[in-house]
């Protein structure tokens, strides 16, 4: 009985070696020149466009209502409302009451939504239904457009609700 689980373990790490065999460390690596770059909080990685509240509730109706809800509050999947309630017994974590970027909820849109068809917006798009997101939130007005400039102007109402990690430094986003 020793003898054959001292093969099956044998065996086991033999086939594992081979697997892996191909897998090498990427650190430190460059990316490819191709590969889609984040939009961080001071706008550095946001595409050319614009998007207006007005073709947001288009896409929206057709591309997120179903997920969630016509106007941003489904149960369960809401993306609306919540402001002022991170303090209390029961906080509601929203776009509008938890995100402390504008620029987050774009790059969040363009990578991974809508759900199932992922990356299937245009730059365009993905303004326009951000800039509706803000607006069901209300943080901004109903004839608002937004674009890569002034996405980052865009002032979250949980903006200074985050830390940044003991000794990181970096340029203020605050000062711009």
């Amino acid at each position: 009985m020793r003898k054959l689980v001292f093969l099956l373990l044998l065996h086991a790490g033999v086939v594992q070696a081979e697997l892996g065999s191909h897998i090498k460390i990427r650190l430190g690596v460059a990316a490819p020149e191709n590969f889609e770059s984040v939009a961080a909080p001071d706008g550095s990685g946001l595409p050319i466009g614009s998007g207006s509240v007005t073709e947001g509730k288009a896409l929206y109706i057709n591309q997120c209502a179903a997920c969630h809800g016509l106007d941003g509050k489904l149960a369960g999947n809401a993306i609306a409302g919540g402001v002022g309630t991170l303090a209390g017994d029961r906080p509601f974590k929203t776009v509008g009451s938890y995100w402390p970027y504008a620029t987050t909820l774009f790059d969040y849109i363009n990578r991974a939504m809508p759900y199932g068809n992922e990356k299937s917006l245009n730059a365009n798009e993905v303004y326009a239904i951000t800039t509706y997101v803000l607006y069901l939130s209300g943080i901004v007005g109903e004839n608002d457009s937004l674009n890569e400039s002034s996405l980052i102007e865009v002032q979250m109402p949980n903006r200074d609700g985050f830390r940044t990690a003991k000794g990181y430094v970096s340029a203020s986003l605050h000062e711009k």
